[in-house]
């Protein structure tokens, strides 16, 4: 891709660049690298060392924990527009992930070496701020996280996530498990309780949404 046609698109979803003097284009254009990736492909992984910033230009990447029993909690996505907070931390901190990030479907991004990260981060107050204000959007979504698996009713929640994704959900129940940090039988429980009262409807891997009132009934019961 040419780069003033890389330049437009990062700059469209990335508007705060804007504001990066001309030099600090520059040198983010001929430093960072254009990285593609398939649906599937572990993107980072707990205990590996973080090397790059990306700015993710097409698909979504699934953050996520996973237990010593293999259980699996997501703890949010990515899609063009938005930083991945875990390594703005780790290459803060200089620190190894902790997590595991997955393209969810076919990516594109910049890479910024971790040194343009750190040279962005000390000479130009824009990057400098937009770097700090994704740590706290994602930290305050995290603890929005940390309340409902600790103090929220699963059935609530499993509506509440049901609503969120329109009339026809494509998922199956142990993607919507582990959106939930559940496991698959008990969510599947649900799902039947909420069909046998007319809520839902269930099928393989879709579930159609019947009767929003009535989930948005339990969401907020």
């Amino acid at each position: 891709m040419p780069e003033s046609d890389l330049r437009s698109r990062l700059l469209a979803l990335y508007p705060t660049f804007a504001a990066l003097s001309e030099s600090a284009l520059r040198n983010l254009f001929s430093e960072a690298q254009l990285r593609k990736a398939p649906a599937g492909a572990l993107l980072f992984d707990e205990h590996q060392p973080c090397q790059a910033f990306p700015l993710l230009l097409e698909g979504s990447i699934r953050v996520s924990k996973v237990g010593s029993n293999g259980r699996e909690i997501q703890l949010y996505r990515v899609v063009p527009g938005e930083a991945c907070v875990l390594t703005s931390g780790c290459l803060l901190g200089n620190a190894a992930y902790n997590a595991r990030g997955v393209a969810e479907t076919g990516v594109a991004m910049l890479a910024l070496p971790g040194s343009l990260f750190s040279r962005l981060l000390a000479t130009e107050a824009a990057f400098r701020n937009y770097v700090f204000a994704v740590v706290f959007e994602r930290l305050s979504d995290l603890m929005q996280l940390v309340d409902a698996v600790a103090f929220q009713r699963l059935d609530r929640r499993l509506a509440s996530l049901l609503l969120g994704k329109g009339r026809i959900v494509h998922s199956t129940h142990q993607q919507l498990a582990d959106e939930l940090g559940s496991v698959r039988e008990i969510v599947s429980r649900l799902l039947k309780n909420f069909s046998d009262r007319g809520l839902v409807s269930v099928a393989r891997e879709q579930i159609e949404v019947l009767d929003p009132r009535g989930l948005r009934e339990i969401a907020e019961a």
